[in-house]
C-alpha cells in the first residue's frame, strides 16, 4: 500500500491538467476541514490533547527499516526516447500552426492596405461592410488559432497520461517491488549527500521505459 501510493505522489508527468484537479480537490477540502475544525472546537472546547489523541497509535516506522530512493521526473522527461519523440510530434504541429499563421498575417495585413487605399473611391457605406468583415475575419482567424493550439496541448496531454498510466507508473512500481523500497521521492525537491549509493533511480527508469516503448502517435489535432 505505501509503495503504491508513493509512485502515485512521484509520477505526475501529464502535471498541468492533473494540477488543476488537485487545486480544485485542496480548496474543497480545506474548506471541509475548516468547518469540521469549527464544529470540533465549538462541541469540545474542554478536551485535552490527551483526550483527543488517546486511540492514536503508538507504532511508528523504524528509521533502520526505512528504503528510500529519489527519481527526477524532469530528467526522465527530458531524455527518456517516447517523450523526446512526443515532444517532436508536438513541435512539427506547433511549426505548422505558425507558418500557417505567418501566411494568413501576410494575408491579411495587404488587404488591410488595399481598405486604407479604397478609402477616397469607395461609398462610405460600402468601405464600412468591407471593414467589418475584415474585422470578423481577424476575429475568426485569433478563435481558429487559439481552438487549434489547446488542440494540440490536449493530444499532447493525453499522449502524456498514456505513457505515465501504461508504461511510467508499472516501471517505477517494478523498480520499487524489486528494491523493497518504502517510499520514492521526487529528486527535484531532494538534496543529496556526496555519500548517497544506490539513492537516485532516475537511469534505471528511463532505461527502462527505452526498453519498453519508444514513441506513442498524438492524436491528430483539431484543424490538420
Amino acid at each position: 500500500m505505501a509503495n503504491k501510493t508513493s509512485n502515485k505522489k512521484i509520477a505526475p508527468v501529464a502535471q498541468n491538467y492533473a494540477r488543476i484537479g488537485i487545486i480544485a480537490t485542496a480548496v474543497v477540502l480545506v474548506a471541509a476541514l475548516g468547518v469540521l475544525a469549527t464544529n470540533a472546537v465549538s462541541s469540545h472546547k474542554d478536551s485535552s490533547v490527551s483526550d483527543v489523541i488517546e486511540n492514536v497509535s503508538s507504532d511508528a516506522t523504524n528509521a533502520a527499516d526505512v528504503r528510500i530512493a529519489v527519481v527526477r521526473m524532469d530528467a526522465i522527461q527530458t531524455d527518456a526516447a517516447v517523450l523526446k519523440d512526443l515532444r517532436k510530434q508536438k513541435e512539427t504541429f506547433e511549426e505548422k500552426l505558425r507558418k500557417e499563421l505567418t501566411k494568413t498575417q501576410k494575408d491579411l495585413e495587404k488587404e488591410k492596405t488595399e481598405i486604407e487605399k479604397s478609402q477616397d473611391v469607395l461609398s462610405r457605406e460600402a468601405l464600412q461592410r468591407r471593414v467589418v468583415d475584415y474585422q470578423n475575419r481577424v476575429n475568426k482567424l485569433q478563435r481558429d488559432l487559439a481552438e487549434r493550439a489547446q488542440s494540440i496541448e490536449t493530444s499532447y496531454q493525453k499522449a502524456l497520461a498514456e505513457i505515465q498510466t501504461k508504461h511510467l507508473d508499472p516501471i517505477i512500481e517494478g523498480i520499487i517491488a524489486k528494491k523493497n523500497l518504502s517510499i520514492v521521492i521526487d529528486g527535484r525537491f531532494a538534496r543529496l549527500g556526496s555519500n548517497a549509493q544506490n539513492l537516485d533511480i532516475t537511469n534505471d527508469v528511463v532505461k527502462s521505459l527505452d526498453k519498453k516503448v519508444s514513441n506513442i502517435k498524438m492524436n491528430t489535432p483539431l484543424g490538420f
